[in-house]
């Protein structure tokens, strides 16, 4: 099997509303000329492209074919989308270039949040008979996992604004947006895309100085019914981690995708990353939270830290689903540690 790395990591300014399509084109423009000019290709050198996005996001249907128009009409290209985070993009572009059936791909991820009332829209992803019609909207449903996670005692509204961080006596005395929730508890509205190459080999060595390895990646999903599970734990984060890390899990840094701030907590146990290692360097999702680009973002920001030489080692998690339902795991390590 041969090795796959990332060679190369763009996104889009995090900012809280664009002006333009919801397809992503403005957006994913300048990523694709940013890698193109640091890798020194073009993209006829790409061997297979995967997009993550949502139409329900956009409003309309087959959204990701317009974005398309981002690559161009001319070579044609091996194309293909997941209606999820990129992060599961890069998965299948990581099976593809594991099956020996390409050197590289382009792998990358837009949403327009501020299109519409985010926190409505994702309630579409719910049990479409029992619980979708019933109109519980995402901010709510998280605050239902934080509360109970605080009642049975597994963390504290302290905890929670640590995570944060910031003056932890102003932060609490904010007032509730959805009881346990405040503010900073909450990832802000983010319109943004990203984008990363994959290279097998002495390809990726060709094209980066110093590739970040995929040495291990796995997700795995939990029941959707929200009553069917433990809200406060996060099985499926525990046995993707497990399969990815093989049980090491001393990390020079995670990035862990976590819009809410119990979340982070969550996950940091169910990944059992020891106290000390530094989780979300970058900021996070609570810093800026572009839906469908964020997780693979976490990739992004993981594997830079080992291309610019600050770290040799570091995990990288994806969520997708209402209260951590779907999580993707993914090591990443430099080639001499």
């Amino acid at each position: 099997m041969p090795e796959i790395a990332v060679v190369g990591f763009a996104h889009a300014p995090h900012v809280p509303e664009t002006h333009g399509t919801t397809n992503g084109v403005e957006m994913l423009v300048p990523c694709f000329q940013q890698l193109y000019a640091d890798l020194g290709i073009t993209k006829s050198d790409i061997d297979f492209w995967c997009s993550g996005s949502s139409d329900y996001l956009a409003g309309r249907a087959f959204s990701f074919i317009s974005a398309i128009d981002a690559i161009g009409a001319v070579p044609p290209i091996n194309e293909s989308h997941v209606e999820m985070d990129a992060a599961w993009a890069l998965y299948e572009a990581w099976v593809k270039l594991r099956s020996g059936q390409a050197q590289t791909a382009l792998v990358y991820g837009f949403g327009k949040s501020s299109a519409g009332t985010l926190r409505q829209v994702l309630t579409m992803q719910l049990d479409p008979y029992l619980v979708a019609p019933l109109w519980p909207d995402a901010v709510s449903i998280a605050g239902l996992q934080a509360r109970a996670g605080l009642d049975s005692g597994r963390w504290t509204e302290q905890d929670m604004a640590e995570v944060a961080g910031g003056d932890l006596e102003s932060l609490l005395a904010a007032p509730y947006v959805a009881d346990p929730l405040r503010a900073h508890d909450i990832a802000p509205i983010t319109d943004g895309a990203a984008a990363i190459v994959l290279a097998v080999g002495d390809r990726a060595r060709e094209l980066c100085e110093r590739p970040a390895w995929i040495t291990g990646i796995a997700h795995n999903i939990d029941a959707q019914a929200l009553g069917g599970r433990d809200l406060t734990r996060s099985p499926s984060t525990t046995k993707a981690a497990a399969a990815a890390t093989g049980g090491d899990t001393a990390f020079d840094l995670a990035e862990l995708h976590a819009p809410f701030s119990h979340q982070q907590l969550i996950l940091a146990e169910a990944i059992g990353l020891p106290s000390g290692t530094r989780i979300n360097p970058s900021g996070g999702a609570l810093a800026a939270n572009p839906m469908f680009a964020a997780g693979l973002e976490r990739i992004g920001c993981a594997a830079r830290a080992i291309m610019t030489g600050a770290a040799h080692r570091t995990l990288a998690h994806a969520t997708s689903g209402p209260a951590l339902q779907q999580n993707l795991v993914a090591v990443l390590e430099s080639e001499a540690r």
